[in-house]
């Protein structure tokens, strides 16, 4: 790089009136340069930011075009909006390295957007610590609301989110232990029961549950529970459950097929613990010469889109993601707008669908 062309990076010190126009450049737009340019108060500003249903409709539409024509973001941090509450919605998944709630969190997204909320997400790899942490950070921006996926928790993050006056949804899970506030979903040892019957109504005796990360996945868990508890009630062998240490992936389901059929050559059937496992067992049993369903029947959960178009077609357990997540948006809606649901009406059973298909 030459002289010239550094000397052109810098402004010369002369030129006074240049300086103070690249100043103007480069500052931020403030409340109040929205206000001056929609002839209103900062504070009514303020308060369309926080609640733009308490602004009138032709105040609300000035502000808008000049938060529009001035491409304003509002900085939470320095001003108040944080401490009055935010129009964000956070939201905490175990993973987003898989679809498996993106229907979930894209049907939330687009409900709460109509009702000028936004989603923050965060994802916690399945670890309690993390979500803890995740749950901090949110809380320090005063969120409308909080979305937790289960109902297993940090004894911190459950008094943290108790202590908070946030409203608090559970999703994906319901069972014996109470939310903290409310929640949405269903219950997962109802799915492995489900699975287990499907399986006995056929005739099956030799039965295996194949899951990943099941130490840390608690729904999953629960699941392969469910299937045990229910084989041994219809008065089935005990099945056997096997782990695999990595993230649910098709290379984990391979792997575990390997691993049950070599402690049980008898195996007539697997559920699994999600439909990506499932996928790397038909893949290993095409490897194998294994006919599916003739000498295996493999069922996934989930119902995930190449479930349907799989060789063969997996039988699976659909959860309703879409359904939760309009369920979720609903209740935070209720709340931003001081409806919070009462009592029993906070708990919502989406409930699971058996899906049969050629694989089982």
């Amino acid at each position: 790089m030459n002289g010239s062309a550094i000397k052109s990076d810098f402004i010369e010190p002369s030129s006074e009136g240049h300086v103070r126009r690249q100043r103007r450049k480069m500052q931020r737009v403030t409340m109040m340069d929205v206000a001056k340019r929609a002839g209103v108060s900062s504070s009514t500003v303020s308060l369309y930011l926080r609640r733009p249903e308490a602004v009138s409709p032709m105040a609300g539409q000035e502000i808008a075009q000049a938060i529009e024509a001035l491409g304003y973001v509002p900085n939470l941090v320095a001003g108040g909006l944080a401490a009055a509450g935010s129009r964000v919605v956070s939201v905490i998944v175990p993973s987003i390295r898989n679809a498996f709630f993106a229907e979930t969190v894209a049907t939330l997204q687009t409900e709460l957007a109509a009702e000028g909320l936004q989603v923050m997400l965060g994802h916690s790899e399945y670890s309690e610590e993390d979500e803890e942490a995740l749950i901090r950070t949110a809380l320090a921006w005063a969120p409308a609301a909080i979305v937790l996926t289960g109902l297993r928790h940090s004894k911190a993050a459950r008094h943290l989110l108790a202590s908070a006056s946030v409203p608090v949804v559970e999703m994906w899970e319901l069972g014996a232990q109470a939310p903290i506030d409310m929640a949405v979903g269903f219950c997962h040892t109802a799915v492995g029961a489900t699975a287990a019957r499907h399986f006995a109504q056929q005739g099956f005796t030799q039965l295996a549950f194949l899951g990943a990360r099941l130490l840390q996945d608690s729904r999953a868990a629960t699941r392969a529970e469910g299937f045990a508890v229910e084989a041994l009630r219809l008065g089935l062998p005990e099945p056997q459950i096997l782990n695999h240490p990595a993230p649910a992936t098709a290379e984990a389901g391979a792997q575990l097929l390997g691993r049950v059929q070599a402690s049980l050559p008898k195996l007539q059937a697997v559920a699994c613990s999600n439909d990506l496992v499932a996928l790397g067992v038909l893949f290993e049993c095409q490897r194998r010469g294994i006919a599916v369903p003739g000498d295996l029947a493999v069922m996934g959960f989930g119902d995930l889109s190449f479930s349907s178009t799989s060789n063969p077609p997996l039988t699976t357990i659909r959860p309703s993601g879409d359904l939760i997540g309009r369920e979720v948006a609903r209740l935070i809606k209720a709340c931003t707008k001081g409806n919070r649901p009462p009592g029993a009406d906070r708990i919502v059973d989406t409930g699971h669908l058996l899906v049969e298909r050629k694989s089982a």
